[in-house]
């Protein structure tokens, strides 16, 4: 028999087809490999550029700062990644975390057990966080247009709340168990640390998970296989609502005090920390691992801008350039 009349059972075909494959799995998992390797890369290069900057970067004081503002964006941008991840976006954590400080320090001063106010916190970010899943499913609200309307709701009932001034009286031994440190470990840093472990845990070996990287590849198809898209999707902005209402608590707890306009601007490194360390803007792809070196590269930049004595007018030119950038370069690779 020719060659020429060799089909794909042959045995010979069917090696060079499992060849192929493997071959091809093997340069997928080797891209995705160097993409994490190279984020890592532009984590460590940015902190050795500030550092031969700045004698200050690499003292211990200043790396736990950096840790410590790492975690909240971290918290934030954890629930921001599930958000992406459905093709969505979410606005208004900023403003739950400002609401979530203010609901907790009302709670405290009116003498409510320290777990009793943290369970009640953390319930009314779930609701705010779900208000905007039932305003996007339900009524069919784009993403931008629900959060930026609730964005503006949950910053105004903050300021109502105690008619625009800060809320003081906080007992800082109270809050200890928060705000403290477990040796020379900030307590707030690993909060984000088991954070992040269990977002990990849910995005990757859960049905939400499952479900939200399916319906961020295409909803559509995932509607027409019965899956109920509109209440997974729901959850995720509920996910997005806990996590900002975490980061208010640990916020309020490092101030021992509540500011009505806490959290302002903090949807930006959210959304950069998540997109930074690979979450997709059109949805379908996201990597807990890179959100929390994106999350780092966002603080290490801060840091850097403010030891070097950078005005605070072109901070926000760097950060706005880094997010262009990111998404620049997340667009890129979807075309590629």
């Amino acid at each position: 028999m020719s060659h020429f009349n060799k089909t794909a059972a042959d045995p010979e075909n069917l090696s060079q087809f499992s060849f192929l494959n493997k071959s091809k799995t093997f340069i997928n998992f080797a891209r995705q490999q160097l993409g994490k390797f190279g984020l890592v890369f532009t984590f460590f290069l940015l902190a050795a550029v500030i550092s031969v900057l700045s004698p200050y970067f690499l003292t211990v004081d200043n790396l736990i700062n950096v840790l410590m503002q790492a975690s909240i964006n971290l918290i934030i941008a954890l629930g921001m990644t599930f958000v992406i991840a459905t093709g969505g976006i979410d606005l208004s954590v900023g403003s739950i975390v400002g609401l979530a400080g203010m609901i907790m320090a009302k709670l405290l001063i009116s003498e409510v057990s320290l777990p009793l106010t943290l369970g009640i916190t953390l319930l009314c970010g779930v609701l705010m966080g779900a208000v905007n899943g039932i305003l996007i499913t339900r009524i069919g609200l784009p993403p931008f247009i629900a959060t930026l309307g609730t964005m503006s709701i949950y910053r105004g009932v903050s300021l109502i709340s105690n008619q625009g001034r800060p809320a003081y009286g906080l007992s800082s031994q109270m809050l200890k168990a928060i705000a403290g440190r477990i040796g020379p470990i900030p307590i707030p840093v690993v909060i984000a640390f088991i954070s992040a472990i269990i977002a990990f845990f849910v995005l990757m070996y859960t049905i939400i998970g499952e479900y939200t990287l399916a319906i961020g590849g295409n909803e559509e198809a995932v509607r027409l296989s019965g899956v109920p898209v509109a209440r997974y999707k729901t959850i995720v902005y509920s996910i997005s609502g806990l996590m900002s209402s975490l980061a208010g608590i640990v916020l309020t707890a490092r101030l021992t005090a509540a500011e009505p306009i806490a959290g302002t601007g903090y949807e930006l490194d959210a959304i950069a920390a998540a997109v930074i360390g690979g979450t997709s803007l059109s949805g379908g792809v996201a990597t807990i691992f890179g959100t929390v070196i994106g999350a780092l590269i966002m603080s290490v930049l801060r840091n850097g801008l403010n030891l070097l004595n950078i005005q605070s007018y072109y901070q926000l030119v760097a950060i706005g350039s880094v997010i262009v950038i990111a998404v620049t370069i997340d667009t890129l690779r979807r075309k590629k």
